[in-house]
């Protein structure tokens, strides 16, 4: 790429540069998968409250959040901070969030009465989920402001889904052993395995995405990737319901591969939001970083809600009650709260090192504040972001309905008929159905490389 093209947008980026900004996405990860996959089962099986109190709290916090996330972007998308348009929020974030994560599961909270501990959840899950936006819709931003080449920002979004799947790897495999080690139990290395290695296909694909896209296309890696999660939940569907899981551990844990495979369509669909974020600026003149990140961090956090409210209402109403039957994991408050701290001061020096790593260079401030009406203009003009917070929603539902069950199934045996169905329902048969879903959406997404090629030729001619 020529010196004038680069001086146009079209930056090339030094590993450097990539590793620094997903480093970003590693440290929110080390917190974000803490809530995603152990907070219900922290309020449900050590603080013992009841699972439609805990249902009803994720929602609710999710649909605040829901209104605070579009005043977070428009907030940042009209201002300038002297540390870096999106950068300085890590900084300004960072601390309190790493705070707030500290604060979410203080082992004080066993010994407190009934009503001091739903106060408690409430208040530490709401301000955490609150600054976690803070840190979140900023840090999405950069990427649309690093460069306009769409090469490079498959690349940026390979290296920075690596980061957030080895976080999440680091979480969902490192959490119960660290709560294990902490509480003087025996670890269960086969249930951590399974918990986390769905993760793995994320370093050996995300490498490979602009060889795979060259050779399948960008519809058609999402549907392969689709396809073999598709076949992997139903032989884990099939093993739960007519074989002994302990017995098929092998074919288990390739089967929850292949799933991870499927799930990874998550990862990918953030190299949607720049691309998103162009055709906003094709059309109107104003590049909305952060106002669309912010809307898909509603979408992907809807996602997440649902799967949050969901999991443990009809899993009660099934019969299988999280709070009352016997836990999966150590219940040692002291465990949990340790782990969570280890978890987020790592987070906070990861997010200092993305700070530095990060260059910021296409980031423009419009020349009038940006308004709610025309936030929710943009979304009800730009049929490609509603489509791509649609496939948010679907596929980020499909990943987190089955997080918090997963450590069930490789006990599967212990529990009862009744529970055993609630479990396969959870980790199989509705994020099967969900990837089905997904696949037709990506069908109706509208914009090539070509197209984007053409937008971005046009913007950057314009001046």
């Amino acid at each position: 790429m020529s010196t004038t093209n680069e001086t146009k947008g079209f930056y090339k980026l030094s590993w450097l540069q990539r590793i620094g900004y997903g480093s970003g996405d590693l440290a929110q990860n080390l917190i974000f998968q803490t809530v995603a996959c152990y907070l219900m089962l922290y309020l449900t099986t050590v603080l013992k409250i009841n699972p439609a109190f805990v249902s009803g709290l994720i929602l609710s916090v999710r649909l605040i959040d829901c209104f605070w996330s579009p005043v977070v972007g428009r907030y940042i998308d009209n201002r300038n901070p002297k540390l870096g348009k999106y950068r300085a929020y890590l900084l300004y974030g960072g601390i309190p969030l790493t705070v707030a994560a500290c604060l979410l599961m203080l082992p004080q909270a066993a010994t407190w009465s009934p009503t001091m501990k739903l106060i408690y959840a409430t208040v530490s899950y709401t301000v955490l989920s609150m600054i976690y936006s803070v840190v979140n819709i900023p840090y999405g931003s950069i990427m649309a402001s690093m460069t306009r080449d769409n090469d490079e920002v498959l690349k940026l979004t390979s290296t920075r889904m690596v980061c957030a799947n080895i976080g999440q790897i680091v979480v969902q495999a490192g959490f119960p052993i660290g709560l294990a080690m902490v509480a003087h139990t025996m670890i269960d290395w086969n249930q951590a395995l399974f918990m986390a290695i769905g993760t793995i296909p994320a370093f050996v694909i995300l490498p490979s995405l602009p060889m795979l896209k060259r050779w399948l296309g960008k519809k058609g890696l999402y549907y392969l990737l689709l396809s073999i999660g598709f076949i992997g939940f139903v032989i884990l569907f099939t093993i739960g319901k007519f074989f002994d899981v302990a017995a098929l551990n092998t074919l288990v844990q390739t089967a929850k591969v292949m799933t991870g495979v499927g799930l990874l369509v998550g990862s990918l669909m953030w190299a949607l939001v720049p691309e998103v974020i162009t055709e906003a600026e094709y059309r109107t003149g104003n590049r909305p970083a952060a106002t669309v990140n912010a809307l898909a961090g509603v979408a992907f956090k809807a996602g997440f809600s649902i799967a949050g409210w969901i999991t443990p209402l009809v899993m009660g109403m099934i019969g299988f009650d999280l709070a009352s039957e016997e836990s999966a994991l150590p219940i040692d408050p002291n465990a949990w709260f340790t782990v969570t701290c280890i978890f987020a001061i790592v987070g906070f020096i990861l997010l200092l090192y993305c700070f530095t790593g990060c260059k910021e260079r296409i980031a423009t401030t419009p020349e009038k504040p940006v308004t709610y009406g025309e936030m929710f203009a943009e979304f009800k003009a730009n049929k490609c972001l509603q489509l791509v917070l649609s496939i948010f929603v679907t596929v980020f539902l499909a990943s987190f309905i089955s997080a918090p069950v997963n450590a069930y199934y490789t006990h599967l045996a212990e529990y009862s008929e009744t529970a055993q169905n609630a479990i396969l329902v959870f980790t199989c048969i509705i994020p099967a159905v969900l990837l089905i879903v997904v696949a037709c959406l990506i069908y109706r997404y509208p914009l090539t490389d070509e197209r984007l090629d053409e937008i971005n030729r046009e913007i950057e001619a314009r001046g």
